[in-house]
């Protein structure tokens, strides 16, 4: 027993260690709004926007000009001869070969090119809004999932700490019976039974006190992982009205589906968008792209090094076109494109189709579980009650002399049980709930 003793005062003072520290009250919507400017992966997810925003400017760029310029300074340590027929030069019968270019060239450039039309960049920039839509979807679906945790580890720590109160109260009620009873047997008026009985008792209820409350810890410290805040953090839980959960999940209850509101459905729609994007690319591949290009610039040419750098006698040359490429066979590359293309949408189709089919099934699942959880809570309520009017009633007749320690620690140990009991029927209102939430697009509100 003193081992359990000292746990609970290790436990005790470690707490008022940490009232010393300053506490962050903490709502379940300030939690939620805390992890999305802190929780990794809700950082991550509008990095990621940022990434795509960038990517899709990247892709912009192909639509743009491109002007390059270019200078160059050649020294022709061997040029390169041509052959001439000798016959020309009064040889006949021989080859004569001759270096025309001279010894030292340079020249300077402008070149630009404007891409008229190209179907993959039309449709891609086309496309670029809903690219970004889809990444903005993405980081939507990783909120909801930390939304869901939150929910539920947020109101299950709710749940510990009224169960570690009900503890402690039940732990300092039975010390003080113990006393009572050790008293009594001391003066001859109690058996040694009735004793230890009382013992094992406290025993039990500090080793759950000090189970319940290392749980607290740890549910605590993942409740502030989850949020993305200092695990060493104190804070305090403003949400502590459950029995107000009740009266909200009637209201989930009516609540009509609508899977627009749903995170999931959303992206699969995107998604859908997007293969039907790049079907339209990989036909308008076979239309011919246009670009137009230009070009200007200088040259000179010399035997002397030093002539290259005077600017006098440079010869101004340029050009414009007009590139049109028209592709005529490619080994049927696009032809499977298209394939896959349309395989990806039906697929796509065919999972958005099956999320409809699992949130309809989450939702009716999640209804049925919230009813039922409704009329446990209700039928724990009453057993709790009449739990605490026997414990009640037990100790009256206890004090009066009438009764034994028996009944008080039987009817404390049932008060317990009920308790317990009525604890865990409010946690799987708080789970379906969280469910039902969730399969209707709604913990975002």
């Amino acid at each position: 027993m003193n081992r359990f003793f000292l746990g609970i005062l290790f436990f005790l003072f470690s707490v008022s260690a940490t009232i010393g520290q300053e506490a962050t009250p903490l709502s379940l919507k300030m939690c939620m709004d805390y992890a999305i400017n802190h929780n990794v992966s809700i950082k991550n997810s509008k990095i990621d926007v940022l990434i795509q925003q960038a990517q899709n400017n990247q892709t912009l760029s192909a639509a743009y000009p491109h002007v390059n310029g270019k200078v160059e300074v050649d020294d022709f340590l061997n040029p390169t001869a041509q052959f001439v027929d000798g016959k020309f030069f009064g040889f006949p019968g021989t080859v004569q070969k001759f270096a025309f270019s001279l010894n030292y060239a340079s020249a300077a450039s402008v070149s630009a090119s404007q891409l008229i039309f190209d179907g993959s960049v039309f449709v891609a920039v086309k496309a670029r809004n809903t690219i970004m839509e889809l990444a903005r979807q993405n980081g939507a679906v990783s909120e909801e999932n930390i939304r869901y945790n939150i929910y539920k580890a947020y109101n299950a720590l709710v749940i510990a700490y009224r169960q570690f109160g009900i503890v402690k109260s039940s732990l300092t009620y039975a010390r003080s019976l113990e006393h009572d009873v050790i008293v009594t047997h001391q003066t001859g008026f109690a058996e040694k039974i009735d004793e230890e009985r009382t013992s094992v008792q406290v025993n039990n209820l500090a080793s759950d006190s000090i189970r319940i409350a290392n749980l607290l810890t740890v549910s605590e410290q993942m409740l502030k992982y989850q949020i993305g805040m200092d695990i060493n953090a104190t804070i305090i839980l403003t949400d502590t009205v459950l029995e107000q959960r009740k009266e909200d999940a009637f209201s989930l209850l009516n609540m009509d589906k609508n899977y627009d509101r749903v995170p999931e459905y959303n992206l699969l729609k995107t998604a859908l968008k997007l293969n039907e994007f790049n079907l339209e690319r990989y036909k308008l591949s076979a239309i011919p792209t246009v670009a137009a290009f230009g070009a200007m610039g200088y040259n000179y040419g010399s035997n002397k090094f030093g002539d290259v750098f005077k600017f006098n006698d440079y010869a101004f040359n340029s050009t414009i076109g007009l590139q049109i490429t028209v592709p005529i066979f490619n080994g049927f590359m696009r032809a499977n494109q298209i394939t896959e293309a349309k395989l990806n949408i039906e697929k796509t189709n065919n999972n958005i189709d099956f999320l409809k089919q699992s949130l309809d099934f989450q939702s009716a699942v999640s209804k049925t579980n919230l009813k039922n959880s409704i009329i446990q809570v209700q039928s724990q309520r009453r057993n709790m009650d009449l739990a605490n009017d026997v414990l009640d009633l037990a100790q009256k007749k206890y004090k009066a002399g009438v009764g034994s320690n028996l009944e008080v620690t039987q009817a404390q140990t049932d008060l317990l049980r009920a308790q317990n009991n009525y604890f865990s029927a409010l946690l799987d209102i708080i789970n379906a709930e969280a469910d039902l939430k969730k399969a209707l697009g709604l913990l975002k509100n």
